[in-house]
């Protein structure tokens, strides 16, 4: 049988799919040509990389599968963010993904770059049995208090959902008072599939909000800042007094004289 030229061996070391990949590297393991061993490197961290991705995924769906097994059938995923900002809403997702689906990159939000997040917020969209999204504005907070505008923004997102859940997973310690069961696991966004997915949801949705509220007030840098207390976002603060979406009961907000 004829040999196969260099760029026909590159053409088989480039399938996608993880059992053609492996086959084409041990077809050509022993190929002593320069430009094929290169290729066969490559396309072994390629191989190595995906396997391992595959492992970080499975392993985001461990607490879903415990779940289901317990007879729980629609298990939310839920997440917050805005947390911590000085402006702009407090806004949860929750998303009911199906079991055992594979988001390739699906992370905390944190670790991912904007446009890695808008793509996977995509993929997620995709796939989801059911996803609702609720911001709570800023005036919201500063009457209900933090914990409490918290806990009425995930019951709900939660009644939102369609079909609905019969179990929440959420990040950190969780608030209790909440319509269905609830599982809170510290670190959960890179640890639950369920949970990274609605702090990637919540995340882009929230941080497309506050580029717009730049167009309206670009003197508070929202766009970059996206509400929270950077350096830049109290000077400005300072200089011009407070919007009707910065939060009057956090600091330093308290006792600035308002923009209107």
């Amino acid at each position: 049988m004829e040999r196969l030229t260099v760029t026909e061996c590159k053409a088989l070391l480039s399938a996608s799919d993880p059992t053609a990949l492996a086959e084409a590297i041990a077809e050509l393991a022993d190929d002593p040509r320069a430009g094929v061993r290169t290729a066969v490197l490559a396309a072994r961290r390629r191989l190595d990389a995906t396997l391992a991705e595959k492992v970080r995924l499975d392993a985001m769906h461990s607490l879903d599968q415990e779940l289901r097994s317990q007879g729980f059938v629609a298990v939310a995923g839920a997440d917050e963010v805005g947390r911590g900002a000085l402006a702009g809403p407090l806004t949860v997702a929750a998303v009911i993904l199906p079991p055992g689906v594979c988001i390739v990159g699906l992370n905390d939000s944190k670790k991912l770059s904007p446009q890695r997040r808008v793509e996977i917020d995509v993929a997620i969209r995709e796939v989801a049995m059911a996803l609702s999204i609720v911001s709570i504005t800023a005036s919201e907070i500063d009457a209900a208090g933090l914990t409490g505008a918290t806990r009425s923004a995930l019951n709900a997102a939660l009644d939102a959902l369609n079909p609905s859940s019969d179990h929440i997973i959420m990040d950190g310690l969780g608030v209790g008072g909440l319509s269905v069961p609830e599982t809170a696991v510290v670190g959960g966004d890179s640890k639950c599939a369920a949970i990274a997915a609605a702090s990637i949801v919540a995340k882009v949705h929230r941080d497309a909000f506050m580029v717009e509220l730049h167009a309206v007030h670009p003197e508070y840098g929202f766009a970059v800042n996206k509400g929270y207390g950077t350096a830049d976002h109290t000077q400005a603060i300072e200089a011009y007094g407070l919007t009707p979406y910065h939060r009057r009961s956090f600091s330093p907000c308290g006792g600035t004289l308002p923009l209107f």
